[in-house]
């Protein structure tokens, strides 16, 4: 694997959802990033298994939903009947992290972690081969449109570092702040996953285009190494 882009859906459109989806799937987009926000652990509120369901039915890329919610593991199974591929839940929300993990596991579902910015990502020494993604919040969820918080770079280097002596094969994702200006540095501190919702569907050039700039930016990154 190289490089994924994965558009949030927070950021779309909703009343035109499904030609959104279509439209990202198009120009090559490789996941469909839902995040789900409770109101108790962030303080918005957004998405249910419907939208997940929805989602299934208007695009065939995989569906990565990420679970910004107090008690997760009540819902795991409601997002996996909808259709989620991947669940990422957050080290804060679960005390007993590794049946959390066992659970998603269960259910023919993509495992992974997602730290908030202070959170130290050390606790993953002890879950090693539980979780197949890492996503590494650049922004303090709840909300889009956020800026990019710098010193989150030494945070994906750190845990670049970690997943490596644990002989790890996790993808490092990064949402938050993600777009042309950002992408490449998270890129070279080894982030291989970007989550952008306001860079891809605020675009002023529509969201074919968005994709398309993260794209060169992150193929311009390439080149230079």
């Amino acid at each position: 694997m190289d490089t994924l882009i994965s558009p949030s859906i927070l950021s779309a459109d909703l009343l035109h959802l499904e030609q959104a989806l279509q439209e990202c799937e198009s120009a090559g987009a490789d996941k469909i990033h839902i995040d789900v926000m409770d109101g108790r652990f962030v303080p918005n509120i957004t998405f249910g298994p419907n939208i997940v369901r929805a989602c299934k039915r208007a695009t065939k890329l995989p569906l990565d939903v990420h679970l910004m919610i107090v008690e997760p593991e009540k819902h795991l199974e409601a997002f996996a009947e909808a259709g989620a591929d991947i669940i990422t839940v957050h080290y804060e929300t679960c005390p007993h992290l590794h049946r959390t993990l066992q659970q998603i596991r269960s259910l023919e579902v993509h495992p992974g972690v997602t730290f908030n910015p202070a959170t130290p990502v050390e606790g993953l020494r002890y879950l090693n081969g539980m979780f197949d993604q890492v996503l590494i919040m650049t922004v303090n969820p709840g909300f889009g449109g956020q800026k990019f918080i710098p010193e989150m770079l030494q945070k994906i280097r750190d845990t670049r570092k970690l997943l490596d002596e644990i002989g790890s094969e996790a993808v490092i994702q990064v949402d938050g702040g993600i777009e042309a200006s950002t992408v490449a540095a998270a890129y070279a501190a080894g982030a291989r996953d970007f989550v952008a919702g306001t860079a891809i569907f605020g675009y002023p050039g529509g969201i074919k285009a968005g994709i398309r700039v993260l794209k060169e930016a992150l193929e311009n990154t390439n080149a230079l190494n």
